[in-house]
């Protein structure tokens, strides 16, 4: 953590199992093709990434994108600082508005992304999902994801969980959802536009 820029700016963490498309869709949020390196190999992102939003003189918010979580061929010892970086920058950083919490909607809420959901929960901060990759389910399938993460999100809010847990629909090929978790992420940095992104900056 001592390696975080001091940055006093708000910033929105990216978060999901490797492979939910999390640098694909921070890609297309800021209109990017490769701000945020997106692999078909699984676990690329290895460090905290930070990506400045606005002027690149004057960013008024951070978008950070977390190392993917789950992926079966990365080292155990490699899942295990991984594990213990996320825990401590979710429930430390002072600066974090929220987490966009990716999930493949053909399979929501596996256990890690529960983990994940518990992890982020003392800090009482809200935690929007994007079901990703929606465009390779029919309709009804698309429907019953949502309905499955909101449920599941119901029994989160039952045990306690003080923070706001929302979810939407996305697919970053077909653009869905994309007007909606723009507007979301603008009401948490800021109440202005949000412009281009900067170069990025790695921290492990």
């Amino acid at each position: 953590m001592r390696d975080l820029p001091p940055t006093p700016q708000p910033e929105v963490a990216f978060a999901g199992r490797s492979n939910a498309g999390k640098s694909t869709a921070i890609n297309i949020l800021c209109n990017q093709k490769r701000l945020a390196f997106a692999s078909k190999t699984p676990g690329r992102t290895q460090h905290i990434n930070y990506f400045s939003v606005g002027p690149a003189d004057e960013p008024i918010a951070n978008l950070v994108d977390l190392p993917g979580y789950g992926y079966a061929e990365v080292p155990g010892a490699a899942k295990a600082h991984w594990e213990q970086l996320l825990s401590s920058y979710l429930q430390t950083r002072s600066q974090l508005r929220g987490m966009i919490l990716m999930m493949d909607s053909r399979r929501p809420l596996t256990e890690l992304d529960r983990r994940m959901i518990e992890w982020f929960a003392p800090t009482g901060k809200p935690i929007h999902t994007l079901l990703t990759k929606c465009d390779k389910l029919t309709r009804q399938e698309s429907t019953n994801a949502l309905r499955a993460t909101k449920k599941g999100f119901d029994e989160y809010r039952a045990a306690g969980y003080q923070g706001e847990l929302s979810a939407q629909l996305f697919s970053a090929l077909k653009r869905v959802g994309l007007d909606e978790a723009h507007e979301l992420i603008e009401s948490w940095i800021a109440p202005g536009t949000v412009g281009d992104s900067d170069e990025p900056a790695s921290a492990e």
